[in-house]
C-alpha cells in the first residue's frame, strides 16, 4: 500500500473533491494524510481522515474579508510549501495530491523531487485560460513561481468535472491531463411541490448578502416554496425572508437536493455539480468576476440546463428566471441527461485509481 498526502486550503468547494478521493484511497488500504489550514481540522477529521495543520503558512479562513492580495499570498505561500516539505521529511510519501492553485506548495514539492498530482476542482479551461492569465497568475509570476511549468511537470492533472461542460474538454490536451468526473453523488430529485433551494458561497464575497436578499424578494413573488441555506459569510441577521421561504443554517446538500425542483447558486463548481447529479437545473448569479463562476454558469446555459444572471440583478429579473427553471421544459431534460452521466461514474473512484497509478509507478521506479 502507498503513503499519500493531500494538500488543501480553506476555500469551500475545493475541499469536497479532495476529501472524497482521499477517503476512497483510505478505504482501499492506503495511508492517507491531509494538510490544510488549522480551521479545517474538525471538518477533515469528521470524514475519518488524519489531519495536520500548516505550521508556518499564512493564516487564512474562507469567512474572512480577504482581498485579492490575500489570495495571492495564500496561493503562492512559500511557507506553506516549507510546511509540506517538513511533513514529508517527518514521514515520506509516495505521492502528493495538491490543490490546483496552491502553487507555493506545488513549487516546494517539485523542488523536493516528490511526484505530485494536481487536483483541478474547476474547469481546466478556467485554470489555464483565465486564472493563469489573470491577476492571480500575474501574482505567481511576481513571486517567481513558474505556475505553467509546474502543471506540465505534474505526474498527473486530475480534473474533477464533467468533460462535456469544460470548454477545454473537446480540444487537444496535455498527456498528463485526465478527466475523472465530479466527486459527488446524487439521485433524481422528486419534489412534492415546486421548491427552490438557494445556496450561495461560504466565502465572504462583497455584495453577497444583498444578492441573497434580492433572491429572497424574488421568491416572495412566486408560488413556490423556498429554502435558503445561509452561513457566516452572509448572516441570517442581515436578511428578511418572505413567508414562503425558510432560512436555515448549514445543511448538507444531500439532505435537501432530493426534495427540490431547482437550485439558485453562485456558480461554485461543487454546488453546481451536485445539483446536476440530482437532475436539477441551476440559476447562477456569479459573486466574483475573477473566479470561474461565470464560466460555470455559461456552460449550463450552453448545455440548456441553467440560466445566468448578474449578482446585481433586480428581484424581477431573478423571479423570471426562477419561474422558467422551476417549470417543466427542455432545461429539465438537459439537467437530467447530465445528471445521469454524472451518476454513471464515480469521480472518487476514478480519481483514486489515477492517484494509485502514479504511486505504483513511483514504487516501481
Amino acid at each position: 500500500m502507498s503513503n499519500i498526502v493531500f494538500v488543501t486550503w480553506d476555500g469551500g468547494g475545493n475541499v469536497p473533491p479532495a476529501l472524497g478521493i482521499a477517503a476512497e484511497l483510505q478505504q482501499r488500504g492506503h495511508r492517507v494524510r491531509v494538510l490544510g489550514h488549522p480551521v479545517q481540522d474538525v471538518h477533515v477529521r469528521a470524514d475519518g481522515l488524519d489531519f495536520t495543520a500548516f505550521d508556518t503558512a499564512r493564516v487564512f479562513r474562507a469567512t474572512d474579508n480577504s482581498t485579492p492580495l490575500d489570495y495571492v499570498g495564500v496561493f503562492g505561500d512559500r511557507a506553506m510549501g516549507r510546511d509540506v516539505v517538513e511533513e514529508l521529511r517527518r514521514e515520506p510519501a509516495d505521492v502528493v495530491v495538491i490543490d490546483c492553485i496552491l502553487f507555493g506548495a506545488m513549487h516546494a514539492v517539485a523542488a523536493a523531487g516528490v511526484p505530485y498530482v494536481v487536483l483541478e476542482h474547476m474547469y481546466d479551461a478556467y485554470l489555464v485560460r483565465r486564472w493563469l492569465r489573470g491577476p492571480m497568475g500575474i501574482g505567481m509570476a511576481i513571486k517567481r513561481i513558474p505556475a505553467r511549468r509546474l502543471l506540465v511537470g505534474a505526474a498527473a492533472r486530475l480534473v474533477a468535472c464533467v468533460e462535456e461542460l469544460d470548454p477545454a474538454g473537446s480540444g487537444p490536451r496535455p498527456g498528463n491531463l485526465h478527466y475523472t468526473g465530479p466527486v459527488v453523488t446524487g439521485v433524481p430529485a422528486a419534489p412534492t411541490e415546486p421548491t427552490v433551494l438557494v445556496s450561495l458561497s461560504t466565502v465572504n464575497f462583497p455584495g453577497q448578502a444583498r444578492a441573497m436578499q434580492h433572491i429572497l424578494d424574488a421568491l416572495g413573488t412566486l408560488d413556490v416554496r423556498g429554502i435558503a441555506t445561509v452561513g457566516a459569510s452572509i448572516g441570517v441577521e442581515n436578511l428578511s425572508a418572505p413567508p414562503n421561504v425558510e432560512i436555515r443554517g448549514f445543511v448538507p446538500h444531500a439532505e435537501l437536493l432530493p426534495t427540490v425542483s431547482m437550485v439558485v447558486g453562485h456558480g461554485g463548481h461543487a454546488t453546481t455539480m451536485v445539483a446536476l447529479a440530482h437532475d436539477l437545473p441551476v440559476l447562477v448569479l456569479p459573486m466574483h468576476p475573477m473566479l470561474d463562476q461565470k464560466m460555470v454558469g455559461q456552460s449550463l446555459v450552453d448545455a440548456g440546463a441553467g440560466r445566468l444572471v448578474p449578482k446585481s440583478a433586480k428581484p424581477s429579473v431573478i423571479a423570471a428566471a426562477v419561474d422558467e427553471l422551476v417549470s417543466d421544459g427542455a432545461h429539465r431534460a438537459a439537467a437530467a441527461r447530465l445528471g445521469a452521466a454524472i451518476r454513471a461514474t464515480s469521480g472518487a473512484r476514478a480519481g483514486a485509481e489515477l492517484v494509485e497509478s502514479v504511486a505504483t509507478r513511483r514504487a516501481a521506479a
